[in-house]
């Protein structure tokens, strides 16, 4: 695999940020280094180097003689991300909406993407999708520094998101309706509606989780 980037350090943690720690079958285990750096077509150095700003992101935590280690999300974490996510999000949705600028039609896409696929696709894939939905909100209130936040948060939404849709076997079509509720409360130009719609859907996706 051939990932874009600036250096070979950029590439290791596009790729484990990305792609091996939004895998839930990583969780409690250590990462093989030389399998990344296989994987990305580098040596281990980089690897290393990426793994140490994984850890400064508390992502992943480095055990002295042994490595990187994947840590199982805590409960209360994910609680606390759930509630870092709605105060962002439905802040998103006033603002977005007070500025006439609420991106209704890309989320709609987007949506239409995951219909297009509910049945087809791996859940990473799906979920993958749900997190740009999201994030297509959060951008367009347009406040760099709450949308780095939300950024920083992007891997562990889609490890939780993958979670939650193999804890459920009808949590895709939950999700498609609840997202749809977004977007319909976003086009009426109704924040309140728009704020319930999303702590309707974290609430859901949060019950699930927590229930392990």
């Amino acid at each position: 695999m051939r990932l874009s980037g600036d250096s070979g350090r950029d590439r290791a943690y596009q790729y484990l940020r990305g792609t091996v720690l939004s895998d839930p079958a990583v969780s409690g285990t250590f990462i093989n280094e030389q399998a990344v750096a296989t994987e990305v077509g580098i040596s281990r150095t980089p690897v290393r180097e990426a793994l140490l700003m994984l850890a400064a992101e508390d992502l992943v935590q480095l055990v002295p003689h042994r490595g990187a280690f994947v840590a199982p999300v805590p409960g209360r974490e994910i609680a606390e991300m759930m509630q870092a996510r709605g105060v962002i999000e439905t802040w998103a949705a006033t603002t977005s909406l007070a500025a006439g600028r609420a991106p209704v039609d890309a989320m709609a896409e987007v949506l239409g993407q995951q219909r297009a696929i509910v049945d087809k696709s791996d859940a990473k894939d799906f979920i993958e999708l749900d997190s740009q939905f999201h994030a297509l909100l959060v951008e367009a209130a347009g406040n760099s520094v709450l949308g780095r936040l939300y950024e920083s948060l992007r891997a562990r939404h889609v490890l939780l998101g993958v979670v939650a849709l193999q804890r459920s076997s009808t949590r895709r079509q939950e999700v498609l309706d609840e997202h749809q509720a977004i977007v319909d409360g976003l086009a009426a130009g109704k924040p309140d509606a728009a704020e319930k719609a999303i702590l309707r859907h974290l609430d859901s996706t949060g019950s699930l989780l927590m229930q392990g």
